[in-house]
């Protein structure tokens, strides 16, 4: 299952709060797509997904200040 969060005009640290709580309703092995563009979530979620075990399967850049990144849930 692949859900999105959509955290477009959130300041940080909000999307990484909204995705920790996202993923936790999640099951092991979906995917959740979040879309952001708080340059700051750039980095504090790959590392909130590094030191959790769950995978990146997905990290592009939008635009000039919007990126996506896809958590597989471990």
């Amino acid at each position: 299952m692949k859900q999105v969060l959509e955290v477009m005009g959130m300041v940080c640290p909000f999307p990484l709060v909204e995705a920790k709580e996202a993923i936790a309703e999640l099951n092991s092995g979906d995917e959740l797509v979040i879309e952001f563009d708080c340059t700051q979530a750039t980095e504090s979620i790959p590392r909130w997904a590094a030191e959790e075990g769950h995978n990146i399967t997905n990290y592009e850049q939008l635009s000039d200040a919007a990126w996506t990144i896809t958590v597989k849930k471990k």
